[in-house]
């Protein structure tokens, strides 16, 4: 990759609660499809629907938006410029249709790319499902009927790593460490959103962890197409 390739690619990441604070919260309709759906976790022997619930969160059926950050290069020269922001919200169409308004306006040409780790599998698809819930037209960026694989400009660096190895995971944190990239789970880590989100209340905890996602996300885009880092000063959070 080019180094002026990278003006045209949004880096992102999201992060998604269950819909409801606990099970019971569910309509009756919900808890009983609740319970079809982890009754096929490994866990379910020993563990009941409501107590599983906390897994809700990484299903678009089950769950909800509520903090997408998104970086960019705002310039390249002299010196790279890497701007990160956030959308966030309790109320989750507020935060897909400002996500929406992004990537159909500043975004919103044929050279755009979407990356985020894992997205091809998680961050895409998902934005996608909870925009078709909320009746969000699909910007283009996101929509994929219609499209052939190589028109479908989506980056995942957890594919990059892959090299074809589809069997193998490997999380965003354990590459950072690989490359010698400060982590971002010095607060909190993705298995604890949930728990933050709803018995804390506090959603800026989980905005600025986020948005510290996309600071890795970058970092670790950038050493596996072998450009240099960046400077930690020229991050800017917004």
């Amino acid at each position: 990759m080019k180094v002026n390739d990278l003006k045209h690619i949004l880096f992102l990441d999201i992060e998604t609660v269950a819909e409801k604070a606990s099970f019971h919260d569910l309509d009756q309709r919900k808890q009983e499809l609740w319970a079809k759906k982890s009754s096929f976790f490994r866990e379910a022997e020993h563990h009941s629907p409501e107590e599983l619930y906390n897994k809700a969160g990484i299903y678009a059926e089950f769950g909800k938006v509520v903090v997408i950050s998104v970086g960019y290069f705002s310039q390249l020269e002299p010196q790279p410029e890497f701007r990160i922001t956030a959308f966030a919200d309790h109320d989750e169409k507020k935060v897909l249709q400002q996500t929406a308004d992004l990537l159909n306006g500043h975004f919103n040409h044929k050279e755009t790319r979407l990356c985020a780790h894992n997205g091809k599998e998680f961050d895409f698809p998902y934005m996608a499902r909870r925009m078709l819930i909320h009746g969000i037209a699909l910007p283009n960026a996101l929509q994929l009927s219609g499209k052939k694989p190589w028109e479908i400009n989506h980056l995942d660096t957890l594919e990059l790593w892959k090299f074809g190895d589809y069997k193998h995971f490997t999380s965003l944190d354990l590459l950072a460490a690989i490359f010698e990239i400060e982590s971002s789970k010095d607060d909190i880590d993705g298995s604890q959103v949930n728990e933050v989100y709803y018995k804390a209340s506090d959603l800026e905890r989980i905005t600025e962890y986020c948005k510290r996602d996309v600071s890795v996300l970058v970092q670790v885009f950038l050493k596996l197409n072998q450009l240099p880092l960046l400077k930690e000063e020229n991050i800017i959070m917004v």
